[in-house]
């Protein structure tokens, strides 16, 4: 008689002792069936619609726990993606740190899939002692951790033609703010030993664009070979296993899926630092290698597309930050720029990183214009788009630092408006 294991470690089963199925066997298994079914719904997720909430969750056993947390089903704020990019809904935040999944994104050529048992970071060039590194083995150096933001230089780019986004999301939406874990990059750089002709670094990418960037040692000291963000891996659309991070300059030095680092005595002049990331200036000539971003503000609330419902008090709050330094002072204005109050910073105020702040305020009904000014703690003070334009001209798309007016009008709509 031919036999068959039920599971691992199960008795062996002789068909030929099993018979048809009797009213005992029947009722037993329908009990069971019933059972299993009563602990699904004990054990059933939270609900996937508000409607499915129950009036009274204290009458109504919870869920049970999961192996990965999600949020409420009552929450919504989502980034706004594009095919290249998405933004970070700064506007529905709180805090100065940005949930890893609502951190922008951008990418040149799609999001590599990448396995960490593969790869390798390669560090060559003008070095005594060539390096390959596992993910394991860079994991072996002295790790930190610190709170940084990043920042696309194309952040506001398509204001400098005028108004172009509804919300802070769409103005501003191209930084967020992470914990990043990893190495220093000078620890590593110390144990592949620096020739004395090394001053600049190429850096390259496993994307498909092979995004590559040459970089100044000479300001490279709190630059981290990041593995961690948050707490966790990095996201493979935040360069999972491995990206540079160099506090306070454009998002694009930041090489995202880190796999290359060539010491070189001089920039590499990529496409990358060429016929991109140059700002085009009004007699013709372009900026280049302007890696720091300059110190910004926006008010948050209330800000474009949203709705002051009635007169009365309204406590004015936004972000600030700067890639020199510590946020200094920001200063509010609700009559666009005729005059202007210092708003209350909100601790902690880190150096390259965003800061909040606030100010009372009481709307008397009539129109208004919100605007907010940030001066870093080197002097710098954030322009008004006047004063921008009157340096810079119009032909450019990166490094648009100019002061963000909120024109609140007498039904407490909020638009996006140049003053």
């Amino acid at each position: 008689m031919k036999k068959s294991r039920d599971t691992p470690g199960s008795p062996m089963i002789d068909a030929r002792h099993i018979g048809p199925p009797t009213r005992r066997a029947f009722l037993v298994g329908a009990a069971s069936a019933l059972g299993a079914a009563a602990a699904h719904a004990l054990l059933a997720p939270w609900p996937g619609r508000a409607a499915d909430v129950p009036v009274d969750p204290t009458r109504v056993p919870g869920a049970p726990a999961t192996d990965y947390g999600r949020r409420s089903t009552f929450e919504h704020a989502r980034r706004l993606a594009t095919p290249q990019r998405s933004r970070t809904p700064l506007q529905a935040l709180h805090g100065i740190v940005t949930p890893s999944a609502l951190h922008f994104e951008r990418h040149h050529n799609g999001v590599p899939f990448i396995d960490p048992a593969r790869h390798r970071l390669l560090i060559h060039g003008l070095v005594t002692r060539p390096l390959i590194l596992t993910m394991d083995e860079l994991k072996q150096f002295p790790s930190t951790s610190r709170l940084a933001f990043v920042e696309c230089a194309g952040n506001g780019g398509r204001e400098w033609q005028g108004p172009a986004g509804v919300t802070v999301q769409d103005t501003h939406g191209l930084t967020s703010v992470s914990e990043w874990t990893g190495v220093p990059l000078a620890t590593v750089l110390r144990e592949a030993g620096l020739r004395p002709e090394a001053s600049w670094m190429l850096a390259e990418g496993s994307d498909a664009a092979a995004m590559t960037r040459s970089l100044p040692l000479a300001r490279m000291d709190t630059a981290l070979l990041c593995y961690a963000q948050n707490g966790e891996p990095l996201r493979p659309e935040q360069g999972y296993p491995l990206r540079l991070l160099v506090p306070g300059w454009e998002g694009n030095t930041c090489i995202k899926w880190l796999r290359r680092l060539k010491l070189v005595s001089a920039p590499r002049m990529t496409r990358e630092e060429t016929a991109k990331y140059t700002d085009l200036m009004p007699d013709g000539a372009a900026r280049q290698f302007t890696f720091e971003m300059d110190a910004k503000s926006v008010i948050t609330a209330p800000s474009g597309g949203q709705r002051v419902r009635k007169p009365g008090y309204v406590e004015i709050r936004g972000l600030a930050w700067s890639g020199r330094g510590r946020v200094g002072q920001v200063d509010v204005s609700v009559d666009g720029g005729r005059s202007w109050r210092v708003a209350q910073l909100q601790t902690p105020v880190l150096p390259a990183c965003h800061t909040r702040f606030r100010l009372d305020w009481r709307w008397d009904g009539r129109e208004a214009v919100l605007q907010s000014r940030c001066t870093d703690e080197t002097g710098y003070r954030q322009p008004a788009r006047r004063e921008l334009v009157a340096l810079r001209g119009v032909n450019s798309y990166y490094h648009y630092n100019a002061i963000q007016s909120w024109k609140i009008d007498e039904r407490g709509d909020v638009h996006n408006v140049q003053v």
